[in-house]
């Protein structure tokens, strides 16, 4: 995976993150994942199709996710409702879009799928055939993971 196709989502996430939380968010070590893995509890997952081929997993704690939707917001939510995973699928569509838009400024060019946001337990994604790149954020109100997995058309 090259890392044209990650330095765009990770500055995106920090971006994004930071300007809707109004507050600081701090980029973890980037590690490798080659094999399934499990998610926290709620995961916007959207889809890359064109010249790159993939997705890109938004994962975080179900206590993240409401507290992240009541700062964007502005009240508090306790429940994972309906305005808490369109909160979510928003927030990873900000971040997705903005990652875009600097790829196809380096002339990449592929579509993507609406972000789809899944919840539960001991949900598990794999990867077939590519890695992926995880990218923790941390906040003050947990911590969210980008999981990268794109490779190039063959």
């Amino acid at each position: 995976m090259r890392v044209e196709y990650i330095n765009p989502f990770v500055e995106s996430a920090f971006n994004v993150m930071k300007e809707v939380l109004q507050t600081n968010v701090r980029r973890g070590e980037l590690y490798l994942k080659s094999t399934s893995m499990p998610v926290m509890g709620v995961a916007a997952i959207v889809g890359l199709a064109g010249d790159v081929e993939g997705r890109v997993l938004f994962d975080m704690e179900k206590n993240t996710a409401l507290a992240i939707a009541s700062v964007m917001n502005g009240e508090e939510l306790t429940a994972m409702d309906d305005l808490v995973k369109a909160t979510i699928t928003e927030l990873a569509n900000m971040i997705t879009a903005q990652a875009v838009t600097k790829l196809h400024e380096l002339g990449f060019r592929f579509d993507l799928t609406p972000p789809a946001i899944f919840t539960g337990d001991n949900m598990e994604i794999s990867n077939h055939e590519v890695e992926a790149l995880i990218v923790p954020m941390e906040t003050p109100y947990g911590k969210v993971e980008i999981n990268v997995a794109i490779r190039e058309r063959g």
